[in-house]
């Protein structure tokens, strides 16, 4: 029996990855700032076939409790086999708008939560005989466009850190799994930091218009049980992965066209 430890689980990817590993029989730790949604989330965790289910709240912009928290996810149920590092915010500002208080923040919960967590896990997972590691990064992590300048880059990180972990302990029992999505109805939108730091609090057509959070958690969910190192998650706007790939002067140009909002 597996335990799966999600962060960013009170709404969107993670609810949904969350559900579906509960259909699995899973025993499940539940992160993210919101005791209330969280526990709303484990109850119907429960009703869908998970063995067990922890909440544990916690503001992973907050480093200095980060590893506690681990200690905690770790001794919950002696153990975990896979962490899957989700929580995250986006913001729609452009450079000029966006303040370095801003700059931090989004990169305190995208890039050096993630980083904090992983580092704290590992050594217990290699001493356990090996774990998964999965982290959701973003086609933002891929290319830059407009009104994302401090997420995209947080984005970029993550891909420069989990690949060198991935490389340094290959041999070990750990996999790595980068999660891409592109446009999936969510609330990240929503949530993203507008001008002075606000809640943007609008469905962006471009997200409206993606994939269900239940249909991208079903791909991550069987691309981190084969050990995949990255899964592609969306639609057509995929493309411009590929696109930059090859083609990336094409790609510069694309991505100025892209309407941000």
């Amino acid at each position: 029996m597996q335990t799966v430890w999600i962060t960013g689980a009170s709404s969107g990817i993670g609810e949904a990855c969350a559900y579906r590993y509960a259909e699995g029989g899973c025993r499940l730790i539940l992160t993210s700032s919101s005791r209330p949604r969280l526990e709303s989330v484990a109850d119907r965790c429960r009703q869908k076939g998970a063995k067990d289910v922890r909440v544990l709240p916690y503001d992973l912009c907050e480093p200095d409790g980060i590893k506690l928290l681990v200690r905690e996810a770790w001794t919950a149920f002696g153990g975990i086999d896979i962490l899957y590092c989700n929580a995250g915010i986006s913001q729609r500002t452009s450079v000029e708008d966006t303040p370095m208080p801003m700059v931090r923040k989004i990169m305190e919960l995208n890039f050096f939560a993630p980083v904090a967590l992983a580092e704290a896990v590992l050594p217990l997972m290699i001493s356990n005989g090996g774990g998964r590691i999965a982290a959701t990064t973003s086609i933002a992590g891929r290319f830059g466009f407009p009104l994302r300048c401090a997420y995209s880059a947080s984005k970029h990180a993550l891909y420069g850190f989990f690949e060198t972990l991935r490389a340094e302990n290959h041999g070990k029992g750990i996999s790595v799994t980068l999660v891409c999505p592109g446009r999936v109805r969510t609330n990240i939108s929503f949530n993203a930091l507008d001008k002075g730091g606000e809640r943007h609090g609008v469905m962006d057509p471009g997200q409206d218009g993606g994939i269900s959070a239940d249909r991208a958690a079903k791909k991550i969910v069987r691309a981190i049980k084969r050990r995949k190192n990255e899964v592609l998650v969306g639609r057509g706007e995929l493309i411009m992965v590929y696109i930059k790939r090859f083609f990336p002067d094409l790609c510069a140009r694309l991505a100025r066209k892209i309407k941000p909002m």
